[in-house]
């Protein structure tokens, strides 16, 4: 008569050693090891994807050129590549003024690269209502003359040589007969290329250096269209 077997509570059963016992635990425990490090790799790549997307839209943003202000050089729909970090600046005695026992009047500017140069081509927010920042080139800074007529531009007594304006200007600036307009501090005086459909500063005036969002770089869209700007 055969003989029953019966396993006994927290014991291996018949014909199983201790031994694989431990090994199906450690495998389980890779297992979960494993998992472990791949939801972790996961994280660190979105967290770092997601820090350098951040990183980049900071220093680097884009703009779509909504009309033919800029004629002939950029054109309508034109997809171009900004970069904001070129004008950054900060007040230096503002910063000192956090040190007690320190107060220095005025502001002390201080640029992190270089302000805005005649002949940058800009992404600004005008000083007009509108929901769009608008692509200009810079034509005066803070304590330039400017002076429009006979069909030219005048900087400091100097009339620019325009080869890349679509036509000549055919307004007369400023308005109020003064023979010049000087930039004030802080300021720029901006110009569409596309000079007689352009709505910049001979309409609107200068423009405040802190709504400059930033400097033209390169033209991506469409593929045609695909290089660097030239300012």
């Amino acid at each position: 008569m055969a003989r029953k077997h019966y396993d006994l509570p927290g014991t291996a059963p018949l014909g199983a050693s201790p031994a694989d016992d431990v090994t199906a635990g450690m495998n389980d425990e890779r297992q979960g090891g494993s998992a472990l490090r791949f939801v972790r790799e996961v994280l660190e790549t979105v967290l770092l994807t997601a820090l350098i997307f951040f990183a980049v839209r900071a220093v680097v943003g884009n703009y779509v050129v909504d009309g033919h202000s800029m004629d002939p050089n950029l054109q309508n729909g034109e997809y171009l590549f900004v970069n904001r970090a070129v004008y950054y600046h900060f007040d230096r005695n503002a910063l000192l003024n956090l040190i007690p026992g320190q107060h220095h009047q005025g502001q002390d500017i201080v640029y992190l690269f270089h302000p805005p140069q005649r002949g940058d081509i800009v992404v600004l927010n005008p000083p007009v209502t509108t929901d769009k920042p608008y692509v200009k080139r810079v034509i005066g800074v803070a304590g330039d003359t400017i002076a429009i007529h006979n069909s030219r531009v005048f900087v400091n007594g100097e009339a620019l040589n325009e080869p890349y304006i679509a036509q000549e200007p055919q307004y007369v600036y400023p308005h109020d007969g003064s023979a010049v307009f000087t930039v004030p501090p802080g300021m720029v005086f901006v110009l569409g290329d596309n000079r007689n459909n352009s709505n910049d500063s001979h309409i609107f005036g200068p423009v405040a250096l802190d709504e400059i969002v930033g400097k033209t770089v390169a033209a991506y869209w469409p593929p045609h269209d695909i290089g660097l700007i030239r300012h």
